[in-house]
């Protein structure tokens, strides 16, 4: 290797340049993880604003805000309990 080039990004073993099976599971299940995170939030932000908003301004009455921390409470409960059923039953 001459004085200018960067080291090879080879593993010395296989000679090649590809990340493990274990690191792009990883990654994979960080992208699936933020996806699934971002579809449930855009779910709620939908669903509770169409159930709790009557009258949109610049700021939120008592009875939205009480309504729409319920409506946010009451829907990650059902998720978190419809996830319990579906990873814990046998296969």
């Amino acid at each position: 290797m001459d004085p200018f080039s960067s080291p090879s990004p080879l593993d010395s073993s296989s000679g090649q340049s590809a990340p493990s099976a274990e690191a792009l599971m990883d990654q994979l299940k960080n992208q699936l993880a933020q996806a699934y995170a971002e579809e449930f939030f855009e779910t709620i932000r939908s669903k509770c604003f169409a159930k709790c908003i009557t009258k949109p301004g610049t700021s939120l009455s008592g009875s939205e805000s009480s309504c729409i921390s319920r409506c946010v409470d009451r829907y990650i409960e059902a998720t978190g309990i419809i996830s319990r059923a579906l990873f814990s039953s046998p296969r």
